[in-house]
């Protein structure tokens, strides 16, 4: 029975407030404004970090969690002039290598795999079709240490890579642009010069241009792969040295008028063995310790020369989404201050209402209603303007987020969670800035309020 009345009472008033907000329709949406924006940001802000999140997630599958990446630094093509008698052995570097592999492999105990890559621009033709492809020499670990899956077929075997049979891996899009509505296992492709039998074809994976922009990823569905020692022996090889006058740090060279003349080295260009060396260790907290030991390894090996560069791809990642916290951050406390405009200007309407409803306050208490009458009646007010603002900063926050991820590129993903979250921020900036202007309505004498002119 008492909460039968108590609900009579709640639908009577909240009829009682439309009414009164229906008759200020300006005032009670330049009053809503704030509640309006500042939802609207809410709901921005939280979809962003949806979509900041995901992207992350996506872009560590691509690159792992506990990878270092070490890419080597060609040699400029620029010749530099050396004057006789300067001691040029201390620049000299054999180039990163696969003895530097497995180097790092037997010697770093929390080094768990290494995928050393060697890659090569050529072309694949089958039955006439000419495609553009990277030709990439790995070892059989490369598909785990990248998180790449083989759908069809399997992985290299241990006699495949040590004979350096002529097999390959290929990615989704070769085999659909080259054996369209057909099965490319068991076939064979004839990349550049050499026919290579296909073993496997590994799973479509989705990289968006911009991740292989920022991370260097490449697009792996295009690529050919093969074992790394086959693309040594029958593609190319750039530790083979090539018989030619060379000085001590392995360029070539030749006299200006006499030998005793100043000599001009030329530049080697590529010397590095492999293009790029992956590092997958035991656990991440070991990473930025590994690195360190890895760099003074090279440094060594090198011979004190700088002619590689070593990177943790989730070192990149972390500060991609430390900036996207701030920009969370900035844009939290935009809605912040709006929704605190918001409360002060319901707080502002709703006393501003009270001085304008005093004798109609002083007539309901003469009449019988009560403190928590007068109470109900002007929270119900506040809440539903709150409301009605949130429902409409809902809106322009869904039409926002889908604005944004149009016009900047920015993934934005929306959730049930952030609008129930901004349907609660609503009601409760309602409440807590409707209590002062309902008090103050509830503690006028019934008397004094009808005698008020």
């Amino acid at each position: 029975m008492i909460d039968k009345i108590l609900l009579e009472k709640l639908k009577s008033n909240f009829s009682e407030a439309f009414r009164v907000i229906k008759t200020n329709k300006v005032r009670t949406l330049l009053t809503a404004l704030g509640i309006i924006f500042g939802v609207a940001a809410v709901i921005t802000m939280l979809a962003i970090g949806k979509g900041a999140e995901k992207e992350i997630l996506a872009q560590l599958e691509l690159v792992g969690v506990n990878n270092i990446v070490i890419t080597p630094i060609p040699e400029k093509d620029d010749d530099k002039t050396v004057d006789e008698g300067q001691d040029e052995t201390k620049r000299f570097s054999k180039g990163l290598d696969l003895l530097d592999a497995q180097s790092i492999l037997k010697n770093i105990p929390t080094v768990k795999h290494i995928s050393p890559e060697v890659i090569l621009d050529t072309y694949v033709i089958n039955n006439g079709r000419q495609r553009s492809v990277k030709l990439i020499g790995v070892y059989d670990s490369f598909f785990e240490v990248s998180n790449i899956a083989i759908e069809k077929g399997s992985n290299f075997s241990k006699r495949q890579t040590e004979n350096a049979l002529p097999v390959c891996i290929i990615g989704k899009s070769i085999e659909k642009k080259l054996f369209t509505g057909q099965s490319a296992l068991g076939k064979y492709i004839k990349v550049k010069d050499v026919w290579l039998q296909v073993v496997g074809v590994i799973k479509e994976k989705f990289i968006s241009t911009k991740a292989q922009e920022e991370l260097g990823i490449r697009d792996l569905n295009k690529d050919v792969y093969i074992p790394i020692k086959t693309f040594l022996v029958r593609y190319n090889d750039r530790k083979k040295i090539v018989d030619k006058p060379m000085d001590d740090s392995g360029g070539m060279i030749f006299f200006s008028g006499n030998q005793n003349g100043p000599k001009k080295r030329i530049s080697r260009g590529n010397y590095h063995q492999i293009d790029k060396l992956t590092i997958q260790v035991s656990n991440s907290n070991e990473l930025k310790a590994t690195s360190e030991i890895i760099s003074k390894m090279l440094k060594r090996k090198h011979n004190s020369v700088l002619d590689f560069e070593i990177s943790i791809p989730i070192q990149l990642l972390k500060q991609q989404q430390k900036t996207k916290q701030i920009f969370n951050i900035v844009l939290s406390i935009i809605a912040g201050i709006s929704l605190l405009i918001g409360g002060i200007g319901i707080m502002n309407i709703m006393l501003a209402s009270v001085l304008e409803r005093t004798k109609e306050i002083g007539i309901i208490r003469a009449i019988g209603a009560t403190k928590q009458d007068v109470i109900l009646q002007f929270l119900s007010e506040s809440v539903l303007i709150s409301l009605g603002g949130g429902i409409l900063g809902i809106l322009l926050g869904i039409f926002s987020s889908y604005i944004l991820e149009i016009t900047t590129g920015i993934e934005t993903i929306l959730s049930l969670n952030s609008i129930l979250l901004s349907f609660f921020v609503a009601t409760f900036i309602g409440l807590i800035f409707g209590i002062a202007p309902a008090q103050s309505a509830a503690n006028k004498r019934p008397i004094e309020a009808i005698r008020t002119e």
